[in-house]
């Protein structure tokens, strides 16, 4: 299945040479990560409150003990693995093909795989600070540290994750869209397309080719010459680099 589609993509990404990848939850889904939004994600689950309650500044500081909970069990797949979306992209980026990743996603996973210049809009769950002295901690401390983690110093530990009502990184938000402006192509992945302001980003795109790889139809109209409906990771694990 999709072989003529992938076809088009490796003609599409043979004569390109400025590559930026756009990516959201369902890059990271065939790492065993759940995504937010489909019909099995953390937003159709039950919890006491909801996920869009939790994952905000203000539940954080009232109510630490259940964002923490919550936190460690939906939100920190620390024995994850990259899978072939993102070992391909790190593939593209060393050819040369590929200069940036842009995701949603706080995993790390493109790292892990081997990707270098990667913009976090919302942040990473492998860099966490204390509030009160800055000091850094991981997340295997944050996972394995019972009720609310604290440093040292007594102060609260917050991971470095854009909640609901935080502004992304002004850094990160620059050198996304300088890269995305710059590209001749843009591949869009595994997202939806209706978190902003991430998903406006695509706006600054005046490349050549936009392709869109994603299981569902996206919620955003975007002028695609390549639509792919499938996940992305059997898509990209058939393309030569």
């Amino acid at each position: 299945m999709f072989e003529r589609e992938t076809e088009q993509l490796q003609k599409i990404i043979d004569e390109s040479s400025r590559i930026v990848f756009f990516g959201g939850a369902g890059v990271s889904t065939e790492s065993g990560i759940p995504d937010f939004r489909s019909a099995d994600g953390i937003y159709h689950q039950k919890y006491k409150y909801s996920p869009e309650q939790v994952v905000s500044h203000s539940f954080f500081l009232k109510y630490p003990e259940a964002f923490y909970e919550f936190y460690r069990d939906k939100m920190m797949a620390l024995d994850a693995r990259p899978n072939s979306a993102h070992k391909k992209l790190a593939e593209l980026e060393n050819a040369g093909k590929l200069t940036a990743v842009v995701t949603q996603n706080i995993d790390g996973l493109h790292q892990a795989a081997g990707s270098r210049n990667v913009f976090e809009l919302h942040g990473s769950i492998h860099r966490n600070y204390c509030m009160k002295c800055g000091k850094f901690y991981d997340a295997r401390y944050v996972k394995e540290h019972s009720g609310v983690p604290r440093c040292e110093c007594g102060g609260m530990i917050k991971p470095d994750v854009v909640l609901y009502e935080e502004e992304l990184d002004q850094a990160t938000i620059q050198g996304a869209v300088r890269a995305i402006a710059e590209a001749d192509t843009l591949i869009i992945g595994g997202t939806s397309l209706v978190v902003y302001p991430a998903a406006g980003f695509i706006d600054y795109f005046r490349g050549k080719h936009l392709v869109v790889i994603n299981k569902s139809e996206t919620a955003r109209a975007v002028r695609a010459e390549l639509v792919i409906a499938a996940p992305i990771g059997k898509i990209m694990e058939k393309l030569r680099v």
